[in-house]
């Protein structure tokens, strides 16, 4: 019999976007490690990369070397996101929002949100995402649902409780790995993060062994051609 909690077959990449260079710590890194290893345990292949360690330039276009920027090493990086059947977007809160890595990171997803797939559906159907965040100020249900309603937004299938994250008491205060913190031993992180972990892993098999989201009614190559799957245009506006 199959063993159902084989996932060997998919791909997942972590993005991390800390501001912190490498090899400077990471919180952020500290939550990746723990959903990471529940997949690496079940025969995912896990990428992983810090977007600030990269000349990844500003704009909302694939290569932004052909918009005027001197450089960009965006091109080099989404391929390997591309290939991914999940995406884990982690980052840290800053001023109770998402750092301004992590908006960059979905900026430049969205670059991509006009390219379509072999089905002629948009380029990101049939991949699942979730996210992770950290911080000691309040802010988890505020960035993931940004987030979250992005990467949906431009193609990716978000399974149920696909957000977890770590906050420690309001205001200065220890961060996820510090000394102290209890952020490594709280239940109720543990628990949101490994119930993401394995949402992740069951909708992405379930999607990668269907052949990804059903290529009808969601074309937008067949829309432009004339397809209107069903819907009809009312009298009034005929």
């Amino acid at each position: 019999m199959t063993d159902q909690h084989d996932f060997t077959g998919l791909r997942a990449t972590f993005v991390n976007c800390t501001l912190k260079r490498s090899p400077d710590p990471s919180h952020t890194q500290g939550l990746v490690d723990v959903s990471a290893a529940i997949m690496r345990k079940h025969g995912v292949e896990v990428d992983q990369l810090r977007l600030v360690d990269h000349d990844v330039a500003t704009g909302v276009y694939p290569d932004m070397r052909e918009h005027g920027w001197e450089s960009d090493a965006w091109p080099e990086l989404y391929p390997g996101i591309l290939a991914s059947d999940i995406l884990v977007v982690a980052g840290p809160i800053w001023l109770g929002d998402n750092s301004s890595i992590t908006k960059q990171l979905i900026e430049r997803l969205y670059s991509l949100s006009g390219e379509l797939n072999h089905k002629g559906q948009y380029l990101f159907y049939g991949r699942v995402a979730g996210c992770l965040i950290t911080g000691n100020e309040d802010g988890i249900k505020h960035c993931a649902q940004n987030i979250l309603y992005s990467l949906q937004h431009i193609g990716y299938t978000i399974p149920p409780n696909a957000d977890a994250g770590w906050i420690g008491e309001a205001g200065p205060g220890p961060s996820y790995l510090d000394p102290g913190s209890g952020g490594p031993d709280n239940d109720f992180t543990n628990r949101n993060t490994t119930f993401m972990t394995w949402n992740l892993m069951h909708l992405a098999k379930l999607l990668k062994d269907a052949g990804g989201v059903p290529g009808y009614g969601n074309q937008r190559s067949q829309w432009n051609a004339g397809a209107r799957f069903d819907f009809e245009n009312p009298e009034y506006r005929s």
